[in-house]
């Protein structure tokens, strides 16, 4: 049963446009840690950190975050929020803060999208 509900979930996940395969690959094919450094991925504070620097228009400080996202979203192969965080880094490496909480906005909404998914993944 637990084999099963993994399957679904990261079908799902590559439905949704993730590079399981890849990840898994990173992961040495281990689906229960992948899944469980998914769901980890959901409390990280730097999605937090990065909001606050954006409210406060810090540059260095959303860098620091964006960046620490960066590295995490490409391991775990979640390219739907590495998009618009890859935007962010880029802006906010060259000091640029104007325009970017839609992205953002954006990469909170994929946040919530991959809750969604890992949430309905383990009824």
């Amino acid at each position: 049963m637990k084999e099963w509900k993994e399957r679904l979930l990261l079908e799902e996940l590559s439905a949704w446009g993730c590079d399981v395969d890849g990840a898994l690959n990173r992961f040495l094919e281990d689906r229960e840690l992948y899944i469980n450094c998914l769901e980890l991925t959901l409390g990280d504070a730097a999605f937090e950190h990065l909001g606050k620097a954006l409210r406060e228009e810090n540059a260095d400080a959303g860098f620091e975050a964006a960046h620490m996202l960066k590295g995490v979203l490409a391991n775990l192969g979640l390219t739907p929020l590495e998009g618009p965080n890859r935007q962010m880094v880029e802006s906010l490496r060259k000091g640029e803060i104007e325009g970017l909480q839609s992205h953002y906005e954006k990469l909170l909404e994929g946040k919530d999208c991959l809750g969604r998914i890992l949430k309905a993944g383990k009824r």
